[in-house]
């Protein structure tokens, strides 16, 4: 599964956007030094989420939109289209 398709689906779970939820991860003080697992803690009690799912919030919230062109261009499942996650939600593509 691509990184964009783990936020997509968990816009799909929650019925918010990630920008929603970074939003909020913000409001409650989490930021680029917060620990993953008080993040991940956060999103399953609040929002039902797993750890992968999780995961790619966590990236997000610490590390903002950019992500490794490590599988952009490439052929296989977790291939990402660009370096750039989109937070805006499923139906503004």
């Amino acid at each position: 599964m691509s990184f964009q398709a783990y936020l997509d689906k968990i816009e799909e779970k929650t019925g918010r956007t990630p920008a929603q939820l970074v939003a909020e991860a913000h409001d409650r003080g989490f930021g680029p030094t917060s620990k993953p697992a008080e993040i991940i803690a956060w999103l399953k009690d609040d929002h039902g989420l797993g750890r992968g799912h999780a995961m790619a919030l966590v990236h997000v919230v610490r590390n903002g939109t950019t992500i490794s062109d490590k599988h952009v261009g490439t052929t296989g499942v977790h291939r990402d289209g660009s370096t750039e996650l989109r937070l805006d939600g499923i139906a503004n593509r």
